[in-house]
């Protein structure tokens, strides 16, 4: 069976490092779908803005996936617990594919690339490759005291983010919210707990370095790329 990649995402994110670890949990993080020039006909779209969100089926294009491993290790669990592949939404699979809901913002026609999607909760790299788009259908995706694994206590990865004044001057005040979201979540490995330890990653045109100590991330520096 051949995939085809009918698109691409434009996000805030160029690098692994920093991207929210799932749909949803940066609701302000923007993605813009844009489409490959043969699936670019309007026509496709029609009934689509009915719709408040969407399923994109994308690729981890930068996961390097080599020999299977029947087991990974969730960040969420610490890095050192194993559970089943198949238990887990770990880019290293056999088959690099990602699922995501997504918020419908708006779909535009550009002179440049035809008709666009604007999208929100976007937890993709920039540039990665979209394979397919489906309506999230609420009465038939949403199942009331559905179970969720390792993943029901996550909120307790929820950090206090402290960003000095003077620094949160550097960056553009709608760039702030995603941002704020994204650092919440705890981006580190969760395998490294070191306080004195500054980590960095690049958004939009930024460079953010920040430290964690406890439960508190304090962004040290907000720096334009030049």
């Amino acid at each position: 069976m051949e995939i085809k990649e009918i698109g691409h995402l434009k996000t805030l994110f160029p690098t692994k490092f920093g991207v929210p670890r799932q749909s949803g949990v940066s609701k302000s993080s923007p993605a813009t779908l844009i489409f490959e020039e043969e699936y670019r006909s309007p026509e496709a779209l029609v009934g689509l803005s009915d719709y408040s969100h969407v399923w994109v089926i994308w690729g981890f294009s930068e996961a390097k996936y080599g020999q299977f491993s029947p087991t990974v290790r969730p960040p969420r669990l610490g890095g050192n617990t194993r559970v089943g592949v198949f238990a887990s939404r770990s880019p290293y699979r056999p088959n690099s594919l990602a699922l995501s809901v997504l918020k419908i913002e708006s779909i535009e026609k550009t002179e440049k690339y035809g008709h666009v999607l604007h999208l929100s909760g976007a937890d993709m790299m920039d540039g990665s490759p979209v394979y397919d788009i489906k309506p999230y259908i609420p009465f038939a995706d949403s199942i009331h005291n559905a179970s969720g694994g390792f993943t029901e206590n996550l909120d307790d990865y929820i950090l206090d983010v402290k960003i000095p004044s003077e620094v949160e001057k550097s960056l553009p005040a709608e760039l702030l919210p995603c941002l704020i979201e994204a650092l919440k979540n705890d981006p580190r490995p969760s395998y490294i707990d070191d306080p004195c330890r500054v980590f960095g990653f690049f958004y939009d045109k930024y460079e953010i370095k920040f430290t964690v100590e406890g439960k508190v991330l304090n962004v040290i520096s907000i720096e334009k790329v030049k």
